[in-house]
């Protein structure tokens, strides 16, 4: 027990899983792929994973970590954000309670991992009895926007999101209603940022595929470019003020685009000492006497 296990979610973006499983394979005692075993999204619609993907799987697994997980996560009967939170919860029950449940998307990149490892290691008190002290991590992530002719275009603001818990009582995505820890780490996420025909794949099969306008949202999508994007605002699908200005960095592959987001941008997207100070103490005090 306390290991650090992994899980990731595989459907119609898998191939995006070759930048992602590397980032975190070396300090990962397991990592879990949940792939659909009759190959559909969360809405039923029908999805191709090519044999390459597998192959390159046994390939890279140098270390035997990685298990897929195949099963039955496509029901009719339910919504979107429903079929994904029982996703989740059946992942992480082979992931297994009493370890550190990390749940990624394939578009989600760990800037330092190890750093978040070292973290999640120094609160392992809270693998002992979790369900009596549930807790979730709540590092930050970086929303890449749009990939333009020299770079990408990217959300100039670090947003708090969940990736970790002790106990996978999920509710909504892979928010639970544990107490939330915040940890000052970034989580490069590929979100948007992507062809045009994938992008709206993606919008029409998530978990949030009924909250969006996708017509509305397209529009300015399409607008936005690294000539124009300092006169726009307000740029995310769901409440548009939450991401309310881009920015640019160069990169014409994931390589050069990681590289030059760490060496350029990641400094500055940290939030303070200080934040992460009154945002912990404020959960201290909220669940003192829970």
């Amino acid at each position: 027990m306390k290991k650090i296990q992994v899980g990731f979610l595989v459907s119609y973006d898998y191939e995006l899983l070759k930048n992602a499983i590397p980032l975190v394979y070396k300090l990962a005692d397991t990592i879990f792929l949940a792939v659909d075993i009759d190959r559909k999204t969360w809405n039923g619609s029908p999805i191709t994973i090519d044999d390459s993907f597998f192959n390159w799987i046994k390939t890279f697994d140098t270390e035997n970590k990685i298990v897929i997980y195949e099963d039955n996560f496509c029901k009719p009967e339910l919504t979107t954000m429903q079929c994904e939170v029982r996703e989740r919860k059946m992942m992480a029950e082979k992931m297994g309670i009493g370890n550190w449940i990390i749940q990624l998307d394939a578009d989600e990149y760990f800037i330092n991992f190890e750093r978040f490892v070292k973290f999640l290691k120094s609160k392992d008190a809270y693998l002992t009895n979790p369900e009596k002290h549930k807790i979730q991590i709540q590092p930050f992530h970086v929303s890449l926007y749009k990939k333009t002719e020299n770079g990408y275009l990217y959300v100039n603001e670090a947003t708090k999101t969940v990736v970790a818990t002790n106990y996978p009582d999920y509710k909504i995505g892979r928010k639970t209603h544990g107490k939330v820890i915040y940890f000052n780490a970034l989580i490069l996420h590929e979100s948007i940022s992507r062809d045009r025909e994938d992008l709206i794949t993606k919008l029409t099969n998530w978990g949030h595929n009924e909250e969006v306008d996708v017509d509305g949202f397209m529009k300015k999508w399409d607008a936005v470019n690294e000539s124009n994007y300092k006169d726009m605002q307000d740029f995310f699908f769901l409440e548009p003020e939450k991401w309310k200005h881009l920015d640019f960095v160069k990169g014409s592959n994931f390589t050069e685009l990681f590289e030059n987001f760490k060496k350029e941008k990641e400094k500055g997207l940290y939030k303070s000492k200080f934040f992460i100070f009154k945002k912990n103490l404020g959960q201290f005090f909220k669940y003192l006497f829970k």
